[in-house]
């Protein structure tokens, strides 16, 4: 986008878990570090007028989620405190109020029915 002068918004996917889960340190600490490499982006890239914003979602309704044991899956609803799982289109409305707010970059929106609160 530099090289070519192009201005422009760029999203990264973060994780809930991005602040350690158990049973996933190298899932976490790859979460964790494209954070950080949002934030660092968003400082370097905002003078060629581009924006960097990621989204760190929780458990959103997927095929991978779908494939969690039915037990499991009912144990992380229950503690989910907006009471169920997220959907695709929270997450695309999540990027559409970045792409469309001007003055967001640098920032992790936390789509996770509250699990981080």
């Amino acid at each position: 986008m530099v090289s070519h002068k192009v201005k422009g918004v760029i999203i990264n996917i973060s994780s809930i878990s991005r602040g350690g889960n158990l049973g996933q340190t190298n899932y976490s600490a790859s979460k964790s570090a494209i954070d950080a490499m949002t934030v660092t982006w968003a400082k370097e890239l905002s003078r060629y007028q581009i924006r960097v914003g990621a989204i760190a979602p929780g458990y959103i309704n997927t095929e991978m989620v779908a494939k969690i044991r039915a037990d499991v899956l009912e144990k992380v609803v229950q503690g989910i405190p907006i009471g169920r799982l997220g959907e695709m289109e929270e997450i695309s409305q999540t990027v559409q109020f970045i792409i469309k707010n001007d003055f967001f970059t640098g920032r992790i929106i936390e789509v996770d029915g509250g699990m981080r609160i």
